[in-house]
């Protein structure tokens, strides 16, 4: 971070700039492949582990970036609670993202994008007043407190005259910043996947027609200052690589993809990581070529080890927003201490896996992220709290607090969400299996976040008949209710991991980067739309 203050140049571009939306919104996305397991060490699966480097920035170094003192920030502050406040803050944030995409060897596209603000929140008990501004000139952050202050009808609160800084750990720092890396050090990784890609299918009786990769990397300077006094800094690193493949066999048309995602850097692609997202995606497209449609029906489904998250992270996580159960709207709004799933089942977001997509060092109020255990042994354990729902049901805030950009409020946001290990292996799920399907790969879903229906769109999957996998399968639906879902796991495997993929998490217009995962899991019954008899 010692170039902070010799990147000035990029303040004068910021306001207005289009913010880069990386593709993979969970119920309408693309995911594939697996990072190790969640009950593992952080990063055991990397080949090559990124080294660490010092903390965030510090405290001056950040505000030297956004240009402001601590005056500016107290007087932003007071003008922000000038009419009463039960808490009040500002969120300063700077990001750039880099994208390129290949097509079938020629560059088509490369953008750089870079976006500047400041939010300033104030909130008098369930009400917040909210007002952004991308000028973080004092005068034009000043008018944009009162406008946010508009909401409070009461004494003034006291804003801090003092500001200490928070320190905090670190779960993605990397050995240089994206902002250091060339173009010229990201094309031959692009190169090298769709080279892979290429040769991973020589030989197939398929051909490939068409390899596009496209590559984002980006990075978020975060700056949080609050009215109890407190400064918090975080730098956030991302990057995504996706390779998305079509192939022709006689007259048949078929495409596919795979990708990895998470706060890593440039070491963290090796030509064995190459290799794994190439052979997924490559794997993932010719065996279409084969695949039939099960017959439809409600039948057991098994759940594959990871990408299956997706139906966790929709049906179920959503569910336990604390947000949507101070409001009433989910099912599980007076369920805590209640069971809700088998004895086996244990459920988990986390916010501190090194290097995760959904990894954060601190949310976006500026409290440290922890492991909230959601659902402990069957029994619903918790919610994911921002400040304010923290407040409403007296418990700590769990560091859930998200938020797209400044120019969004925060609120309970997952951040890694899964299942634990249970103890059955994939093989005894299989062969408890009279006649049902496995889904292995989901596209998109549509889901009622109260009572929880959910239907997805499995892309890629396997007929199971007499306890053995007899068939690949394609492009079917699974529908059900999550709760009920829950309720109906009968086995769960040893075999947790995460999805390694690009997933981002849509709530309420607010697009957020999370991960996910799970065993393999058997539910008893799920109705799947396939062909009918």
């Amino acid at each position: 971070m010692d170039e902070l203050t010799r990147r000035t140049f990029l303040r004068s571009s910021a306001a207005g700039a289009a913010i880069l939306t990386t593709p993979g919104l969970l119920g309408c996305a693309r995911t594939r492949g697996s990072s190790p397991p969640v009950n593992g060490p952080p990063g055991q699966a990397d080949a090559v582990p990124p080294a660490k480097s010092p903390m965030p920035p510090s405290e001056q170094q950040a505000l030297t970036w956004f240009n402001v003192d601590k005056s500016t920030l107290s007087r932003a502050l007071s003008e922000l609670s000038s009419r009463g406040a039960d808490a009040a803050d500002l969120y300063f944030q700077h990001s750039r993202d880099n994208s390129v995409t290949m097509e079938d060897g020629i560059i088509s596209r490369a953008t750089t994008s870079v976006d500047q603000g400041v939010g300033l929140r104030c909130v008098i008990g369930d009400q917040t007043g909210y007002a952004f501004t991308e000028d973080l000139a004092p005068e034009a952050m000043y008018a944009a407190a009162r406008t946010a202050a508009s909401i409070a009808r009461g004494g003034k609160a006291i804003a801090p005259v003092e500001f200490a800084y928070h320190d905090h750990a670190s779960y993605y720092a990397l050995p240089n910043s994206w902002s250091d890396v060339s173009i010229n050090d990201k094309i031959p990784i692009i190169e090298r996947a769709a080279a892979l890609a290429r040769q991973l299918a020589n030989g197939r009786e398929a051909t490939l027609e068409k390899v596009t990769v496209s590559w984002v990397d980006s990075e978020e300077l975060v700056l949080i200052a609050d009215l109890d006094g407190r400064i918090h800094t975080d730098l956030r690193p991302m990057t995504r690589l996706w390779v998305m493949l079509t192939a022709r066999k006689g007259d048949v048309v078929q495409s596919n993809s795979a990708n990895l995602a998470g706060r890593r850097g440039l070491a963290w692609f090796t030509d064995a990581q190459l290799e794994k997202v190439a052979r997924e995606a490559v794997d993932r497209t010719m065996i279409l070529f084969d695949a039939i449609r099960p017959p439809a029906g409600e039948m057991p489904v098994v759940l594959a080890a990871g990408a299956s998250g997706i139906l966790l992270h929709e049906a179920i996580g959503h569910g336990m927003e604390a947000d949507f159960n101070r409001k009433g709207t989910s099912i599980y709004s007076d369920m805590i201490g209640r069971k809700v799933a088998p004895d086996f089942v244990t459920i988990v977001d986390n916010g501190t896996q090194e290097f995760e997509r959904g990894a954060l060092n601190i949310d976006d109020e500026g409290t440290e992220c922890e492991r909230t255990v959601l659902v402990d042994n069957g029994v619903l354990a918790s919610y994911l709290h921002d400040n304010i729902s923290a407040k409403h049901y007296k418990v700590p805030s769990t560091g859930s607090g998200r938020r797209e950009s400044f120019r969004h409020t925060p609120m309970p946001r997952m951040r890694s969400t899964y299942m634990e290990n249970g103890p059955h292996t994939k093989d005894e799920i299989i062969q408890s299996v009279k006649r049902g399907i496995i889904a292995e790969t989901f596209t998109n879903g549509v889901v009622q976040i109260g009572a929880g229906d959910f239907t997805f769109y499995i892309k890629n999957g396997w007929l199971i008949e007499d306890g053995k996998v007899t068939a690949p399968i394609k492009d079917i639906n699974i529908i059900g209710n999550g709760p009920e879902a829950l309720r109906n796991v009968t086995m769960a495997a040893n075999d947790s991991k995460l999805d390694f993929g690009g997933w981002t998490c849509g709530k309420d217009g607010q697009s957020v980067p999370v991960s996910q995962g799970m065993p393999t899991a058997l539910v008893s019954k799920l109705t799947v739309g396939g062909e009918n008899a």
